[in-house]
This record gives C-alpha cells, sequence and structure tokens, in this order.
C-alpha cells in the first residue's frame, strides 16, 4: 500500500510542475518579444539625453519638448488596459507581429521627422506597440514556463525592463556624440526586424480566444481616466501642481478612473479584473514593481542631467560613464530571476532596495566638484539594487495568480508600472526646478546639483516604502 502511494506521488508530482501551455522551446518562443519589449523601454528613456539638442534644433521650449517623453507613456498608459481584452479578441503571435511592424513604421517616421509634431507622431505610435508587447511577455511566460522555472523566466523579463532604460542614455550619450538624433531611432529598425523574424519562427499562439462582448463605455473611460491622468501629471511639470489646468485634469481622470474601476468590479466580464487585488500576494508583489520602475525612471532621469548640468560633463562623455553602471544592471538583473528561484524572495527584495537606498544616499552626497569615478560608483550601487529586487517581486506578484488570471494580473502590473514611472518623473521635473529656484544666487552647476538632491529626496523616499513594505512578503515553496 504505501508503495503504490509513493508511486502515485512520483507519477502526480510532474504534472503540478508542468506549464500551462508547454512549448518545445520556450526561450525562442519568448526572444522575439523580448527584444521588442528591450526597444520599447530604451526607446523610454534614450531621448532624455537628446533633449536639449532637439531643443535647439527644431526650436522648441523644454515643456513642449517633454511630450516626446511624456506623450509615449500617455500612448502606453491608454494601450496597457486593453491589452487584456485584445488577447481575448486576437491570438498571441498576431498581436505581437502587429506591435512589432507598428513599432518599425513608427522608428522609421520620428527617424525622418522634419519637426516636433511628426516627431512626436512618431513617437505616440511606436507608444502603441510597446503598450501591447509589455504585459504579452508577462502572459505569455507564465504560460509557457512550469512554475519552478518561473523566476529564470521573470529574470529575463527583468533585464528587459530594468536593464533598456538604464543603458538607454549611454546608447544615446554614443550616439549624439557622433551622428545626429535621427540615428537614435534608425537604431531601433535592425532590432525590430530581427525581433519580427524570430517571432514569426518560433512564437506559437498560447492565449485561448474568447471573443467577449466589447464594453466601449469602460474602454472610453479607461482611455480618460489613463490617459488623462498621465496628461495631468506630465503637464504639472511644466505648468505646476496647483494650476487649475493640471488640477482640473487630475480631478476628472480620477473620477473617471474610479467610475471605471467600479463598473469592472461588477461586471460578470470585466476588460481589467482588479479582483486579482484581492490576493494580498499579487498586491505586495505589483506595488514593490510600481515602486522599483519609479525609482529607476526618476533616478534615470535625474542622473544624465546632473552629469551635464552639475559636472559639466559632455553629453558623449555621459553616454560612456553611465555603462558601467548599465552593464551591472544587465548582469544583476540577468542572475536576479534564477536566485528567486531557490534563493529568499524576501531576501533578495529587501536587500536589493536596502542596496539602492545605499546608492541614492551617495547621490545626495555628491556636489558639483565631487571625483567622477564617486558619481558611477554611487550609480553601480544603484544599478545592483533595483534589478535585485524587480525579478523577485514580479515573480512573488504573479505566483499568486492561475492562468485565467495571469493575463489580467500583468496587464494590470504593467499599466500602473508606467503610471508611477510618468507620476514620478513629473515629481522630479517639479521637484528639480523648485531646488534650482531654492539655491539662490549661485553658480548654475551649484543650482542645479541642489535641484537634482530634492529630486532625489523623493527618489529615497519611495526607496524607503519598498524597502519597509518587503519585509511583508511570505516566502513561497514550489510544490
Amino acid at each position: 500500500m504505501e508503495k503504490s502511494l509513493n508511486a502515485d506521488q512520483t507519477f502526480a508530482q510532474p504534472k503540478q510542475k508542468q506549464a500551462a501551455k508547454p512549448v518545445d522551446r520556450p526561450f525562442l518562443a519568448m526572444l522575439g518579444m523580448l527584444i521588442g519589449g528591450f526597444v520599447g523601454m530604451l526607446s523610454e528613456t534614450s531621448l532624455n539625453i537628446a533633449l536639449p539638442s532637439l531643443i535647439t534644433e527644431l526650436h522648441t521650449s523644454i515643456g513642449t519638448m517633454q511630450w516626446l517623453v511624456t506623450g509615449y507613456m500617455l500612448v502606453i498608459g491608454i494601450v496597457l488596459p486593453m491589452s487584456s481584452l485584445l488577447q481575448r479578441i486576437f491570438t498571441t503571435r498576431s498581436l505581437v507581429l502587429f506591435a512589432l511592424c507598428d513599432f518599425i513604421v513608427g522608428a522609421v517616421i520620428s527617424a525622418l521627422a522634419p519637426n516636433f509634431a511628426i516627431l512626436l507622431v512618431g513617437r505616440m505610435i511606436q507608444g502603441i506597440a510597446t503598450g501591447l508587447i509589455l504585459p504579452l511577455m508577462f502572459t505569455v511566460a507564465t504560460l509557457i514556463f512550469p512554475p519552478y522555472k518561473l523566476g529564470s523566466a521573470m529574470g529575463m523579463i527583468g533585464l528587459v525592463i530594468m536593464f533598456a532604460p538604464a543603458v538607454g542614455p549611454t546608447l544615446a550619450g554614443m550616439i549624439l556624440g557622433i551622428l545626429s538624433w535621427h540615428w537614435i531611432f534608425w537604431l531601433f529598425v535592425p532590432f525590430l526586424l530581427i525581433a519580427f523574424v524570430l517571432a514569426v519562427k518560433f512564437l506559437p499562439n498560447v492565449g485561448d480566444i474568447t471573443k467577449p462582448k466589447i464594453d466601449w463605455l469602460s474602454l472610453i473611460l479607461s482611455t480618460i481616466g489613463f490617459g488623462g491622468l498621465v496628461t495631468g501629471v506630465s503637464l504639472a511639470s511644466d505648468s505646476g501642481w496647483t494650476s487649475p489646468q493640471v488640477l482640473g485634469t487630475l480631478i476628472v481622470s480620477l473620477l473617471v478612473l474610479a467610475w471605471y474601476i467600479r463598473r469592472q468590479l461588477v461586471s460578470e466580464t470585466p476588460i481589467l479584473n482588479f479582483r486579482v487585488f484581492k490576493k494580498s500576494q499579487f498586491t505586495v508583489g505589483s506595488v514593490l514593481v510600481m515602486l522599483d520602475f519609479a525609482i529607476i525612471l526618476s533616478s534615470m532621469y535625474l542622473l544624465p542631467m546632473f552629469w551635464q548640468n552639475g559636472l559639466a560633463i559632455p553629453v558623449a562623455l555621459t553616454g560612456v560613464v553611465m555603462l558601467p553602471g548599465g552593464l551591472v544592471n544587465a548582469i544583476v538583473s540577468a542572475v536576479a530571476g534564477r536566485f528567486s528561484d531557490t534563493v529568499s524572495t524576501k531576501l533578495l527584495t529587501t536587500l536589493g532596495f536596502g542596496i539602492t537606498i545605499i546608492g541614492i544616499v551617495m547621490l545626495l552626497l555628491a556636489s558639483s566638484t565631487s571625483p567622477m569615478w564617486y558619481v558611477i560608483l554611487a550609480h553601480i550601487v544603484i544599478m545592483m539594487g533595483v534589478p535585485m529586487a524587480m525579478s523577485p517581486a514580479q515573480t512573488f506578484g504573479l505566483g499568486a495568480l492561475d492562468e485565467q488570471t495571469s493575463g489580467d494580473g500583468s496587464t494590470i502590473m504593467n499599466t500602473f508600472q508606467q503610471i508611477v514611472g510618468a507620476i514620478a518623473t513629473a515629481i522630479a521635473t517639479s521637484l528639480l526646478a523648485f531646488g534650482q529656484n531654492a539655491a539662490g544666487q549661485v553658480s548654475h552647476q551649484i543650482a542645479f546639483t541642489n535641484g537634482v538632491h530634492v529630486g532625489l529626496w523623493f527618489t529615497l523616499i519611495v526607496a524607503a516604502v519598498a524597502f519597509l513594505l518587503s519585509f511583508t512578503i511570505k516566502d513561497r515553496k514550489w510544490a
């Protein structure tokens, strides 16, 4: 009897570890999406370092030019909530191939743009593609990888999400040192073509097409709510947080979002299933991911400008000095997911956010006369911490969901990640200006350094909140 029971257990155990939708080569199936997602996230920060050049060449103000960054995030924030619905209407394969083609078209339009308006149109077209690919990466990964390998899969995605924004300023700085800003967009095209070929050859259809009835009112509410929220925080960096335009936009968008969320909670077939937040594990993991992304976007917005305006480093050299941090980010992102399969998730996240706090404090202690090696070291420390916490937090949060809700969870996680990132960038921009004005009658370098410090205090607070929240994680052991 005992032998029979043990045999049954041995036979049943592999079934528990099987992927929901097994494929022969899951990494190759993901590779096209990973490249597309990398280019999408790279595009999110690569223009930060090029804004001064674009302002001069296209004869616009910094407030107008910032829409190249915020407009891109605006479209992502609108498209992301629709991703879960689109995955039930169209096949996984068709959505990914469309997104990659869309990104190529947007990149070519941006590269050929003769003025700001055309450039903005190209950027917003690219935002559609990024808004589609980001949640698909998570959804496909949770379906084609078995649970005990999900941490490694999230490590690959973490490499995309964390390394691309970190290395964006480096690549853009190198390009601007040799060529014009047009080549930033031309650089995207060959990688996107490779991603398209890989997706055509290796990506199967893994989603379930149910063709649900479309709730058009919810789509309108989602567009107004999420789009208005990103628009409001983007306007705040130029118009001020207390301006009627900003306050009105934020109030209306928040009310519309509340209506949208309530409608989804009572709907039998919601576009975005907010019921997943009933699982505390998903809620904690999602919040940690959002806070981690706020840290990376706010710091990567402030640091390139600190190099140029606080330390008076040329734009091409700025890209070079940020490269070590980007490389460290890539290495840690690649291994963090693998460690999360065997090492305590709680340990990795708390350690990651703790290291991040140390790096931010180091930057707060930097001045306009600090040696170059010190600022590089501070950047490296931050780039060690943020990816160390990202992959385990993603794995922890999405691990609470089943096959039916994984798509909703990844879409929600990515949607709010982009929105929180946009808010963090806007707050950092406002605090940067406040710090500069509060510096008084000092040199431009000292005033700008003071502004960066004020902005970094916000980043430090976010990191501290994430650090404390990470202690609530309960480690999970796979059956």
